[in-house]
Parts: structure tokens; sequence; C-alpha cells
């Protein structure tokens, strides 16, 4: 079944568990998908004793990704029309992620139905770590 705009009402919110226990072995997967490569996400010795960071960490694609999967889940697939984040801290292994979209605005635009979403991911401790806007045509 297709979401349509008029089964929303501003203020509505959608929240999914996206990630659990965020392990290392997913960094790796993420940067051989996408071929980020970058040492900060997958080589602890370079990561902890070269950039001084406590551990390697994931890449903010991956989580604008699994953001990205909650919204799709929400309104569909071939919805979206725009999609924009913030990276606001960083995610690292062991971390739980729970996304949450709301609808700020439903409006017509071309003779398309469009509803605006605000996003949010936050960590296990109810830290933010992506904020963004989303639209997406469901009529």
């Amino acid at each position: 079944m297709t979401l349509k705009a008029s089964e929303l009402k501003v203020g509505a919110t959608h929240k999914e568990r996206v990630a659990s226990n965020l392990s290392r072995t997913q960094l790796v997967q993420y940067a051989g998908a996408s071929g980020d490569y970058n040492p900060l996400h997958t080589d602890e010795v370079y990561t902890t004793q070269v950039a001084g960071y406590p551990s390697v960490f994931a890449h903010g694609m991956l989580t604008m990704g699994l953001t990205g999967k909650m919204l799709t889940n929400f309104v569909g697939d071939g919805t979206l029309t725009k999609f924009g984040v913030r990276f606001t801290n960083q995610v690292w292994p062991g971390d739980t992620l729970d996304s949450t979209a709301t609808v700020t605005a439903i409006r017509e635009e071309g003779g398309h139905k469009l509803v605006d979403l605000t996003v949010s991911t936050v960590n296990q401790d109810g830290k933010e770590v992506v904020s963004g806007t989303a639209t997406a045509k469901l009529d």
C-alpha cells in the first residue's frame, strides 16, 4: 500500500531503528560498497595513533543512507524529490541509531501533492548524529 498525502497531518512522525550495535565489519563493508577507503573509517592504528581519534568511526554517508532507508520505508521508494542532511556528531562502532521523520508541511506544487519532512537520527544516548530535511511527492 502506498502512503498518500491525505493520510498525513502536520506533526505526524515515523520512527525506526536503523542500526543496532553498529559493527566495524559494517564500516568495512560500507567502505567496499562505496569505494571510500579513508583509513579513519577502517584502520584503528591510523585513526588512534596518527589522527588522534579514540576509534574508527562511521562514514557520514553511511549514516545518511541509514536515515534515507527510514524515509523510503515511510514514504515509499521513488517518492523523494529532495533529501539533505547535516552531520552533527560522529557515529562509533557499537552505536545504536534511531531515525525520526516529522511532517512539517503538506502542500501542492505543479499539480503534485508534496510532503515536507524534518529528519533526525540519534544514537543510544539521545545525541543527534544527523539532522536534515526531505520532500516526498505522494499523490
